[in-house]
């Protein structure tokens, strides 16, 4: 597995090493002896599984509140999308700052995403499936987020009018949010609670 850096602390974009032949491929989707040689301790609990039919479709900009905060495990198998991420934690140098990169199943990228980051993505191609793992269970008491197209978060989506479900388009701005997740350098990303 190969890491491409991302500037932003903790937070890994992974190249997995894909075998292809006549007959198709064959890749390790998630390994956790690749993720302890690049530091990250994450113990996964939960797989999740999305599929949104049509371009345009928006999810995010969504987070858990601690304790009940999550580190994630993302990646598409079918389609394409805009995959965004915005470092929410207290200190960090790149505190309010987003990441965004194209996950698709032809390229086949992993995105490590530590707690403390809001997470999005919108579809660019008409079926997607989109996998992700967690290191804590949806907790409802603790789900929260930020609106898609705040202006002081400034991401650069394709599309001005994206298909939003009635809780995303009510999530409130970044002004409002005062963040909870405090960024720690000496912590190793991703650790277990505890």
């Amino acid at each position: 597995m190969r890491l491409i850096e991302t500037g932003i602390a903790g937070l890994h974009l992974l190249e997995p090493k894909v075998f292809r032949d006549e007959r198709g491929f064959f890749l390790e989707s998630y390994s956790a002896a690749a993720f302890e040689a690049i530091g990250v301790r994450t113990r996964f609990v939960q797989d999740n599984h999305a599929y949104s039919a049509g371009a345009g479709v928006l999810r995010g900009l969504h987070f858990q509140l601690p304790p009940f905060d999550q580190a994630k495990l993302v990646w598409v198998t079918r389609g394409r999308v805009l995959d965004v991420v915005v470092d929410l934690r207290r200190g960090s140098p790149t505190y309010a700052r987003h990441f965004a990169v194209e996950l698709s199943g032809e390229n086949m990228l992993r995105l490590f995403v530590p707690r403390g980051f809001a997470h999005g993505y919108l579809t660019l191609s008409p079926e997607v499936e989109f996998l992700y793992k967690v290191d804590a269970a949806y907790a409802p008491q603790a789900d929260s987020g930020i609106i898609w197209n705040d202006p002081d978060l400034a991401v650069a989506w394709p599309v001005a009018a994206p298909v939003l479900s009635a809780k995303d388009r009510a999530l409130p701005a970044f002004k409002a949010f005062t963040s909870p997740f405090v960024f720690d350098p000496a912590a190793p990303e991703g650790s277990p609670r505890g």
